[in-house]
């Protein structure tokens, strides 16, 4: 057999990680991951794109009015993010998709949302740019992800961990996702910056067309 895709190996490595992703992600959550999801998706509006949905931890945390659309890479983390909905007793489309290469049309959603996602993205930028496809000119995409420090000896440790959790668990410790955010034909309106944390409002600039 020939050398597996990124996005294969993406995919398989969740469907292994799945049945133990919430506990292992517990101690970020409590530490204040689950804070700048309710604020941030509190501002969810209209019909959403949510993608990464993972195990579903986001579905409590949306606005009651809006109509949520889920992808994920791996469909076992699908399966986790379906039960957690019937549990909330919240609707939502589930489907198994790439970021990369998203099956929907231009200008469909009024709010994209990735929590925790752009770290393990083979391609980030590309993953971005389908999102500014989707979004409505007028529409938002709403960020939480962990980026490189900006110190040099931090941001240099940082590239060094990043091999490590690379190999182990499949995400990159030192992206540069607000710059990211920029090369993909994003505005960015808002943002808060806590240690390697951002939380991040952006919409479509109006020259990327």
């Amino acid at each position: 057999m020939g050398k597996r895709s990124g996005r294969e190996v993406v995919a398989r490595r969740y469907d292994r990680l799945a049945w133990l992703y919430d506990a292992y992600n517990a101690p970020m959550e409590i530490s204040g991951v689950r804070t700048m999801r309710r604020r941030l998706l509190s501002q969810a509006r209209g019909l959403v794109l949510e993608v990464g949905i993972g195990t579903g931890r986001n579905l409590d945390h949306y606005p009651p009015e809006v109509r949520v659309v889920g992808i994920d890479i791996a469909q076992r983390m699908l399966d986790r993010a379906r039960r957690t909905a019937e549990r909330l007793g919240r609707e939502v489309r589930l489907e198994q998709s790439d970021v990369q290469r998203l099956p929907f049309a231009d200008r469909s959603f009024d709010t994209a949302v990735a929590t925790c996602v752009f770290c393990s993205v083979p391609d980030p930028v590309a993953g971005l740019r389908e999102l500014r496809r989707v979004v409505k000119p007028d529409g938002q995409v709403l960020l939480v992800e962990h980026v490189r420090p900006r110190g040099w000896l931090l941001g240099r440790l940082s590239d060094v961990v990043s091999w490590a959790t690379r190999r182990m668990f499949g995400f990159n410790a030192n992206r540069r996702t607000e710059d990211n955010v920029v090369a993909a034909g994003f505005e960015i309106l808002d943002v808060r910056r806590h240690g390697v944390w951002r939380e991040i409002v952006a919409r479509p600039a109006a020259a990327a067309g």
